[in-house]
């Protein structure tokens, strides 16, 4: 059986049964105050929103099915100084679901090319801080290697797909600089179509095969989405995407118990708790080009790690995975789990 035969590039996404009667994809029409917007087509709508004549049927992208399964681990190692530990070999992890070892029998520690997909949040209460976190997002996307690819989604009241997926640093820096701030928040929809847009990344050979990650900024809690946070959730944890979380306080939301913003910070650190990446909170908006190169360290700093799992049933259900390596003081980080599949 060849290797790509083998290798499961991500789990069957579940439909979203609950707010599926809810949701319409329409294409966003060019807004004059940010330039022409990229169609979406998976964007989340207003129910009473029709689908815009002529919009062609989403394509479905190929996915790799086998008898034989590959659960498939990003998984990050620091020290206790925050230093990423890059020199590990395959015999230092050890891997265990729901408890059981598992025999790691997939090890890769080259610095594999990444797919993308940089948010950012343009509401009305990111006006001021929006020229900085822009260059910031500028400085990150500029980082970026020639076999890596991003998209830009900015999302206000509504989600605009700004730049679709390239590798060129100059397209990507246009999208930023097109953004301008007004409106509500509306990340969950945001993060619902970049995961979306990522699972149609799909690697034909060995050489396209990529870790995916999602980079989102925030400055509040969501208020205008139409996608509630439990199935945003959930769809990321049947994803194979780490999703990387800022979120910019405000000086008052850092000195006050502004209900709002514990809500929004519990969120994103659950965002990215479930899947392998990490949460920043801020508070000033020029710390956001530190926190931009921590991630863009990080991202090539990890191991990829897989395993066929023990447990045959196809039963569907949540299963929990921990890594642990043979070197003391160093802490391992990765996804905290994957549904089995179902057939």
């Amino acid at each position: 059986m060849t290797f790509l035969n083998r290798i499961r590039f991500g789990f069957t996404v579940a439909a979203v049964a609950a707010s599926a009667s809810l949701l319409a994809v329409h294409a966003q029409q060019p807004d004059p105050a940010r330039g022409t917007a990229t169609q979406g087509s998976d964007t989340p709508s207003a129910p009473s929103a029709p689908q815009q004549p002529g919009t062609p049927p989403t394509r479905q992208s190929p996915s790799f099915k086998a008898g034989v399964e590959l659960v498939s681990l990003n998984v990050t190692i620091s020290d206790s100084a925050g230093r990423y530990v890059t020199d590990l070999q395959q015999e230092d992890f050890q891997v265990f679901e729901d408890g059981v070892l598992q025999d790691v029998t997939f090890f890769n520690k080259t610095n594999l090319p990444i797919a993308l997909g940089l948010l950012l949040d343009t509401s009305a209460s990111m006006e001021s801080r929006l020229p900085i976190a822009q260059e910031a997002a500028i400085g990150f996307s500029k980082k970026l290697r020639p076999q890596d690819l991003a998209e830009v989604i900015d999302f206000d009241s509504r989600v605009l797909i700004l730049q679709t997926f390239t590798n060129k640093a100059s397209e990507l820096e246009q999208a930023i600089r097109r953004t301008s701030a007004g409106g509500s928040t509306s990340m969950y929809n945001a993060i619902y179509i970049a995961l979306k847009d990522l699972k149609k990344v799909v690697a034909t050979n060995v050489d396209e095969i990529r870790r995916q990650a999602i980079v989102v900024l925030s400055d509040g809690e969501d208020t205008s989405s139409l996608l509630p946070f439990e199935e945003v959730l959930d769809l990321a944890k049947r994803s194979e995407t780490a999703i990387y979380a800022i979120g910019l306080r405000s000086n008052e939301a850092a000195t006050s118990s502004n209900k709002g913003f514990k809500e929004a910070e519990f969120v994103l650190r659950q965002l990215s708790q479930e899947t392998g990446g990490r949460a920043f909170f801020p508070t000033q908006a020029t710390e956001l080009a530190g926190i931009y190169g921590q991630i863009s360290d990080e991202l090539s700093s990890q191991y990829t790690v897989g395993y066929t799992s023990k447990n045959a049933k196809r039963d569907g259900v949540w299963r929990r995975v921990i890594v642990r390596v043979n070197r003391p003081n160093v802490v391992p980080r990765t996804k905290q789990g994957y549904f089995a599949p179902t057939r």
